[in-house]
């Protein structure tokens, strides 16, 4: 029976979720697969949802289609040990998120009136959060912005979080001000300071600088994401002209690569005009 699910294309999750529980059976299963646990599995769960979030950067459906299973797997990988354990099951999680979505949306599945604004959605979305985390006993403000976030992403929910109890500059202008500043510091720490301090003051204009993405309504990690992939394309654009000449990079310098990365950015914007 379990093999004849495991073959039918049309089973749906309770199919991938049997294949999961054959790759992890301790005497028949896969051998790589069943020695992973949550902290094994944890950096392929980050890999894959960045996969997601550059196929959708792409506009490749095709690709995010093949993404979002890899991603879907990764919640049937984690279930599945969360099963073993005696922790959760995949019905509990599924369970879990229902009833988060039902609660936090009472304009739609409870008596609440849809005639509201986005600004008091939001609002009225942010205090069912603020209750749930009290309900966790999480009473600092920045109690729940998780660790394991990457830095840019995280730098911009604690400001975020911390704006919602008005520890926040008023005016964006401040915070360019701000931003200033601290460049100030580190061209100061880069000529005087220890290895250290550098250290300290360049996380501080990162910090500064996902915040001024926050007052702009621009996402840091998108925008860095961005910057990656517009770079890339760019240097591969120089390294495509440089073969045209015969040449490679190392073979190149800078003032070579700099010419042909102008050049790259004006066949850019040539593409792009009407």
């Amino acid at each position: 029976m379990a093999d004849d699910l495991i073959h039918d294309q049309n089973a749906g999750i309770e199919r991938l979720l049997e294949i999961m529980r054959r790759l992890r059976d301790p005497d028949t299963g896969c051998p790589w697969d069943i020695e992973q646990d949550f902290d094994t599995i944890a950096p392929y769960t980050i890999e894959e949802a960045y996969e997601v979030a550059d196929a959708i950067e792409r506009a490749d459906w095709p690709e995010l289609e093949g993404e979002l299973g890899d991603l879907l797997l990764q919640s049937v990988y984690h279930t599945a040990i969360g099963e073993e354990r005696g922790l959760f099951s995949f019905q509990s999680v599924v369970r879990n998120i229902s009833d988060k979505m039902v609660a936090r949306h009472p304009h739609v599945f409870g008596n609440e009136s849809r005639d509201k604004s986005a600004e008091q959605q939001t609002a009225d979305w942010e205090a069912i959060k603020a209750a749930e985390r009290a309900g966790k006993e999480q009473r600092g403000t920045l109690d729940g912005v998780a660790v394991g976030l990457p830095a840019l992403l995280r730098a911009y929910k604690l400001q975020k979080r911390a704006a919602r109890v008005g520890f926040d500059w008023p005016d964006t202008r401040d915070v360019i001000a701000k931003i200033s500043e601290e460049a100030a510091e580190l061209v100061e720490a880069s000529e005087e300071l220890s290895p250290a301090e550098q250290f300290d003051e360049f996380g501080d204009l990162m910090f500064v600088m996902a915040n001024l993405g926050r007052h702009l309504g621009i996402e840091p990690e998108a925008a860095l994401r961005a910057a990656n992939a517009k770079f890339t394309r760019r240097f591969a654009g120089v390294e495509a002209k440089l073969a045209q000449r015969g040449k490679t990079p190392d073979q190149s310098d800078l003032a070579e690569m700099d010419a042909l990365w102008d050049a790259v950015k004006a066949d850019e914007k040539a593409a792009k005009r009407p």
